[in-house]
Order: C-alpha cells, then sequence, then structure tokens
C-alpha cells in the first residue's frame, strides 16, 4: 500500500474514533476484537498512523461497516465542515510548526469533540467566505502573529548581514550606491540587471522589479528611485544568502501560494531593510533623535536621508530595534493607502507589539477615524497637490487618546505619494504607548507643541459629539444605544 497523506490518516482516525464510540467501544475492548495494541489503536485515531489491508477489514468488520466505506475520503454529516477544512490547502499551509504548535494536537481537539469543533470551523468558513477571506489574507495574518510572537526582531537574520558585509567588505558608511550593489549582484552572484526591464510590459508597470529565475535575469522599472533600486538589490542578496528558495519573483507579492512564499519574503525585506541601516549605527542616531528636549520634524526626515531610506524601511527597522534595545515594545505600525480622487482610506499593512493596540485594521468598510494624524496628514498632502505646493514627505506627530479607554500614544506619521504607482498616497504611522519606559526614553514626550486628540477606531463607532472631521454618523453607537434601550424597558415590564 502507499503511504497516505497526512490529510488521508486524520480523516481515517476520526472515523475510527467515531464508528468506535458510537458502538460504545472502550480502546481496550476495540484492542481485544482486533488484537491490535490499545497504544497503536490511539495513534490511528490521531492520525499518526494508517493500518495495512487486514487490519482495515478487521476494523472495519468489528465497527459494522464495509472496507471502502472505512477508507473513503468523506466524513458522516456532522463532520462535513471538518473534511472541508482537511481537505483544502488552508489546512496544508498553516504554519503550525512556527508556533510550536502539533498539528496532531489539533486532530486530537477536533477529535474529542467533533460536532462542536465541526460547527465552530463550519461558522469560520461561513465568516471567510462573507468577507472575501482568502487563503493569502490568511498568510499575511498568520505572518503578522509569527513577527509578534518574535518582537519582530530576528537575530539570525541579522548576523547573516553582519557575516555579509565582513566577507564582501561592505563600506560602513550608509548609504550605499545603486551601482555598488548592481555591481556586487552581477560580478559575485551571477546576476544581469535590465535597468529598464519593464519598460516594454504596460501591464507590470505597478511592479518595481520582476526576477526570471532561468536566467537570473532582473528586470526593473525605469523610473524607480536610487532607494527603490537599492533596498530591490537587497532583498535579491538575502533570498540567495538566506537559502530562501520557495519565493515571489515579482517585487510585491501578487497571488501567494504557500504561507513559506509569504514568509520568505518578509525574511528577504528584513535583510534589505537590516544591511542598509546598519544596527549599531542606527541605534546610536535614534538614540540622539529621542534625547532631544523639543520635537523636531527636520531632524526625523533627517533620519530618511542619512540612510536614503523610504518611510517603510525607516518603520521597518524601528519595529525592530525598539523593542529589543530600548524595551519599547508596546507599539503599532499601520501603513494607508489613500485615493485622492474616491476620498478612500485603506489600511493595507499593520503590526502590534505585545497586544492588538485600538488602531487597526477593519474589514466591515467603516470609516476610520479621520481624527487619526496617519488620515490627517494624508488629507494635508491631497490639498497640497491639489494646490501644486511642493509636497515630498510629510511628517507629523500626535498625541493620540483613545476614547473608552486609559490609553495614549505618541504617533509619528511620514507621508507621500506613492511611487511609482499614480494618483495614490501612502502614509505610514509608528505608534508607541505612553507609560513610563517611553517617558525615560523620550526626553521630547511633553513638549507642549506636540498636539493632543481624543481618537476613535472608526466613525460608525464613536459617539464624540464635537467631531468636525467625522466622515459617517455613528451607526453602531446608535444601534447599542437602541438596543439598551429595548433592554431597558423590557426590564420595567417583567418587573
Amino acid at each position: 500500500m502507499s503511504a497516505k497523506s497526512q490529510t488521508e490518516r486524520i480523516i481515517f482516525g476520526l472515523k475510527i474514533k467515531q464508528l468506535r464510540q458510537k458502538k460504545a467501544l472502550s480502546f481496550a475492548e476495540l484492542s481485544e476484537q482486533t488484537g491490535m495494541s490499545v497504544s497503536y489503536l490511539n495513534e490511528i485515531e490521531k492520525g499518526k498512523k494508517y493500518p495495512r489491508e487486514d487490519k482495515i477489514q478487521s476494523l472495519a468488520h468489528i465497527l459494522g461497516v464495509t472496507g471502502e466505506e472505512l477508507t473513503s475520503a468523506t466524513l458522516d454529516k456532522s463532520l462535513q465542515p471538518v473534511t472541508e477544512l482537511l481537505q483544502s490547502n488552508f489546512l496544508n499551509e498553516l504554519p503550525l510548526e512556527l508556533f510550536g504548535v502539533e498539528l496532531a494536537k489539533v486532530v486530537e481537539i477536533i477529535a474529542s469533540a467533533p460536532t462542536r469543533v465541526g460547527a465552530f470551523i463550519s461558522t469560520l468558513l461561513e465568516i471567510s467566505r462573507n468577507y472575501a477571506f482568502r487563503e493569502e489574507n490568511f498568510y499575511f495574518s498568520a505572518l503578522r502573529s509569527y513577527l509578534e510572537l518574535h518582537n519582530n526582531y530576528f537575530e539570525d537574520i541579522e548576523n547573516k548581514v553582519a557575516e555579509f558585509c565582513q566577507m564582501y567588505q561592505i563600506p560602513t558608511t550608509r548609504p550605499l550606491s545603486s551601482a555598488f550593489m548592481a555591481a556586487l549582484l552581477e560580478q559575485q552572484f551571477g546576476y544581469t540587471i535590465i535597468h529598464n526591464g519593464l519598460d516594454a510590459y504596460p501591464e507590470l508597470q505597478h511592479l518595481r522589479a520582476v526576477l526570471l529565475p532561468k536566467e537570473k535575469k532582473l528586470l526593473l522599472h525605469s523610473q524607480l528611485t536610487h532607494t527603490q533600486r537599492v533596498f530591490q538589490f537587497g532583498k535579491e542578496l538575502g533570498f540567495h544568502l538566506l537559502g530562501l528558495q520557495e519565493r515571489a519573483y515579482t517585487s510585491s507579492l501578487l497571488r501567494s501560494r504557500t504561507f513559506e512564499e509569504v514568509l520568505n519574503h518578509s525574511r528577504a525585506t528584513y535583510f534589505s531593510v537590516a544591511l542598509l541601516l546598519p544596527q549599531d549605527s542606527f541605534l546610536a542616531d535614534v538614540q540622539q533623535f529621542f534625547a532631544r528636549p523639543l520635537w523636531d520634524g527636520s531632524a526625523f526626515l533627517a533620519l530618511l536621508k542619512n540612510y536614503a531610506a523610504t518611510p517603510e524601511m525607516l518603520y521597518h527597522r524601528l519595529t525592530n530595534v525598539l523593542p529589543r534595545f530600548f524595551g519599547l515594545d508596546q507599539l503599532f505600525f499601520l501603513r494607508f493607502v489613500h485615493d485622492p480622487t474616491a476620498n478612500v482610506f485603506e489600511m493595507d499593512k499593520e503590526l502590534h507589539l505585545s497586544r492588538r493596540h485600538h488602531p487597526h485594521g477593519n474589514a466591515l468598510l467603516e470609516h476610520y477615524c479621520r481624527r487619526w494624524v496617519a488620515l490627517s496628514v494624508l488629507q494635508d498632502l491631497q490639498k497640497m497637490q491639489h494646490q501644486h505646493e511642493p509636497a515630498d514627505t510629510l511628517v507629523r506627530i500626535q498625541r493620540s487618546r483613545y476614547i473608552g479607554t486609559d490609553d495614549e500614544y505618541l504617533s509619528i506619521t511620514l507621508a507621500r505619494a506613492a511611487y511609482p504607482t499614480p494618483n495614490r498616497n501612502v502614509s505610514v504611522t509608528l505608534g508607541l504607548h505612553i507609560n513610563a519606559d517611553l517617558r525615560s526614553k523620550v526626553a521630547f514626550l511633553d513638549d507642549p507643541a506636540i498636539p493632543i486628540k481624543d481618537v476613535n477606531q472608526t466613525c460608525e463607532r464613536c459617539a464624540l459629539s464635537y467631531c468636525a472631521e467625522r466622515a459617517a454618523p455613528p451607526l453602531i453607537v446608535e444601534k447599542k444605544e437602541q438596543l439598551r434601550q429595548i433592554q431597558h424597558r423590557l426590564k420595567e415590564l417583567m418587573v
């Protein structure tokens, strides 16, 4: 008999357990009747073992079914949602090992209460269909959880960057030139770089780069900035030096096939950022910036200039080092994309360390609070562009107090035009929870020039009466109040 897949073993084990329990047989009783040991039967039910044909026939006879029924790929109706989950690629791609969870333990939970777990899984699948939740959505959610679990700091990649710099005598000063990085890829790693390689393909103009793996040709968008080129070169070095075989060949992930692909893309990105913003010098610069007695936006922008970094690269590096070296692990990162013509704000990236903080993604098509500095700066940028004023990278700071909680955050936002994507603006925000640790590290925290605003999650969930920035009525608040009044009246009537 050919080796059975994990899914086949799990389904077979669930069937054995269900049939055994229907007949009210203990492991000992089934062991006595089949001649199989209790431990072997236990491993079958957990999906770890798949018996030979003669043992299958013996089990089928004792359990009152045919061999064909026992080995079919379907479970009965009560376990249909479990079958759907087991046979989908979704379960096969669960990165359980990254979180120290064995699939056998998950199966054990399913097998212990199959009806209840089946109903729960059915609910999850229905929710995912209603919200168009695709596999790649899950992969990115799993990636965020993985990064958060490790406080977004990976010493193995940091060490690999240090080894690479020493081996290839990478200059200690930054920024690195794109010519130097291109020569390194071509001469040391056999790449061929076509600097205008995407110009002939109109449908690929939203991409920054495409790698043709067989020829090892890297096709670049001709309008990339120096920083974008260097970052792409750094990612290619990361894929190569970290031995990341399963990968996307486009600069951004279009439709992820596996979680491994998403994880490897993240690791290559980390490598590039760590290479371009070296740990030691970056730590010294951040320390010096935090020691300023007053907030200075131009000094913050100088960090971008000194490393020739994009806002995303700068914030990526900050989320790496702040928890590890400054003890500031209560933080969040958000990225918003703004379409000025439709005035739509979409959060397409987020990261929360230590816990899920109040500003987070919302898949219900509600209106994000316009009082967030992440959105207000995009509105400022839109006005400047409309009036044809010079608008490069804008920086804003705000102390954000979340209504209904004791939480307050120091939020620092950078905004710029999306490039090379036209008619889009992007903001990135770092939020630092204001606590004793932050007060001891950031000297300018109480600068009176820093504005303080009460903020909320979305307009629909906010009862703030004096909000001039409101983009939608407080529908959720009104529904809750209506329900409260109904319950209050019913309580009076029942007395």
